[in-house]
């Protein structure tokens, strides 16, 4: 799964990579879990096998160190019976299982090592799975909030629902005006009523209603 994402990524842009990189984000923190575990189990099946081994070795190292411990009592007792050939070939005998024994512990001690060295890399190795596996299911929680965040806003659109505001504001903003052709009538008539109020003025009836040339001159005599 994983080489087919490689082969895809190797056609497309930098910015194409990351965006396909985030649509299979979640596909790829799976196989990379997965590749963990995978991991994870061929080396705990590394160290049991230097258990197993470790085990075998401490069983042997324990049986020869029993079995020369048994040659030495009955080396000891031929010598007393004066059977110094027997006696002879016994010691040989555990002179070549006491090199046995110290190779026997070189090694166990060596195992001993690497079986401490392995258990404290698969401990953490175990531990990180943990953590991986808690911050997968994180992300995919994320994930879904994401998907329904998009999904909500997607439903809700809101060039239509601005559209709808913009109509009602302007409805309700001419609410009060007057319509023009009220405000042209009233224009029209107090034009007229003022033409009517001219003329009476002119013609003594009342104050005039406006200053004439002849009213200027009579200023400048005065």
């Amino acid at each position: 799964m994983f080489q087919t994402f490689k082969t895809l990524f190797a056609g497309v842009s930098v910015q194409e990579e990351k965006r396909v990189r985030d649509i299979y984000a979640l596909d790829l923190i799976d196989q990379k879990i997965a590749e963990t575990e995978a991991g994870l189990n061929a080396a705990k099946g590394s160290l049991a096998a230097l258990i197993q081994r470790h085990r075998a070795e401490e069983k042997q190292t324990k049986a020869l160190e029993k079995r020369i411990a048994d040659l030495m009592e009955r080396a000891k007792a031929a010598l007393d019976k004066k059977l110094t050939d027997l006696a002879t070939e016994t010691a040989g005998a555990v002179a070549d299982m006491e090199n046995e024994l110290v190779r026997r512990r070189e090694t166990v001690a060596r195992l001993d090592q690497k079986i401490t060295t392995l258990r404290l890399r698969v401990e953490k190795a175990q531990r990180r799975l943990v953590d991986l596996r808690q911050g997968a299911i994180s992300a995919k929680a994320i994930r879904a909030e994401q998907n329904a965040t998009r999904r909500v806003a997607s439903a809700l659109p809101n060039a239509p629902a601005k559209e709808a505001q913009d109509l009602i504001d302007s409805i309700l903003g001419t609410e009060h005006e007057e319509p023009l052709a009220d405000i042209y009538e009233e224009l029209d008539d107090d034009l007229n009523n003022r033409t009517l109020e001219d003329r009476l003025g002119a013609s003594g009836c009342g104050d005039p209603t406006k200053t004439t040339a002849a009213d200027v001159l009579a200023k400048l005599k005065s």
